[in-house]
């Protein structure tokens, strides 16, 4: 499960919550918090009728190859798309890298006895957070891999689709982020999905995050991941009305 739109469209929203991972019918388990004195979110542990103990902490700096690697294990509508990338970083450079670079005091990662397999990350001010990308974090991308030409565009590879999005950004529609300005991006590998991983970890982030500015919150879905639309669903998240993505690859979601 997760949370911006993680598809093969070279027009796909980059840089906001992506639901990609395919998500199960979550079975219960427990969750217990641990605060500092002044109340602010330290860590969280969780326990399910299939696994050991699954830890829910903050990042650490030692945390971002499993978050490029998690972008790429989820990127394909929730499933593996190792296949069709050779630069196996570029998943991560849209969808992780930049929360972990740039904002990390608003990311969480699960972890469990064979390492990290999941994150959660946002941001309180969505506009804020594009105009932050603009200004610290394509330009040295965009350095780093030439933009493809347009004139082929019929040819390119996926690569050169997400090379394309590290150039031309989409902004989030107005529509979303007048109503719902803060936004969550939520990623799980297989072997913690179907737990009660997803909804622990997000109950995490609020908590940690409710210090920090969140709002309402949005989350951008493709539209081919139906588990991990019904997962946010559950979490109380509501279909948006967007009529200029209304035939696009991505459903926006809003909680206020």
């Amino acid at each position: 499960m997760s949370s911006g739109a993680h598809s093969r469209d070279p027009l796909a929203h980059p840089g906001h919550a992506c639901s990609s991972c395919t998500h199960n019918t979550e079975r219960a388990g427990s969750v217990s918090f641990a605060a500092d004195g002044r109340g602010r979110y330290r860590k969280a542990e969780v326990t399910g009728p299939l696994s050991r103990m699954v830890n829910v902490r903050p990042l650490q700096p030692r945390d971002i190859d499993a978050l490029y690697a998690i972008s790429l294990a989820t990127g394909l509508a929730g499933g593996d798309a190792s296949s069709l990338y050779r630069d196996r970083k570029l998943m991560g450079h849209i969808y992780s890298a930049p929360y972990a670079s740039l904002q990390p005091e608003l990311c969480l990662v699960s972890e469990d006895d064979a390492g990290v397999a999941g994150f959660v990350a946002g941001t309180s001010d969505t506009r804020t957070w594009e105009r932050r990308l603009e200004q610290e974090w394509w330009p040295q991308l965009r350095r780093q891999y030439p933009a493809p030409d347009q004139a082929h565009m019929a040819e390119w590879s996926h690569d050169q689709r997400r090379i394309f999005m590290i150039h031309n950004p989409k902004p989030i529609p107005a529509a979303v982020v007048q109503s719902y300005p803060s936004h969550l991006h939520m990623n799980l590998l297989p072997r913690l999905q179907g737990r009660g991983t997803g909804s622990h970890m997000f109950a995490a982030w609020l908590a940690m995050a409710a210090t920090r500015g969140i709002g309402p919150l949005h989350v951008g879905v493709n539209r081919e991941n139906l588990p991990a639309i019904g997962f946010w669903y559950r979490l109380g998240f509501v279909e948006l009305d967007i009529p200029e993505d209304r035939a696009g690859r991505t459903v926006w979601m809003g909680r206020a």
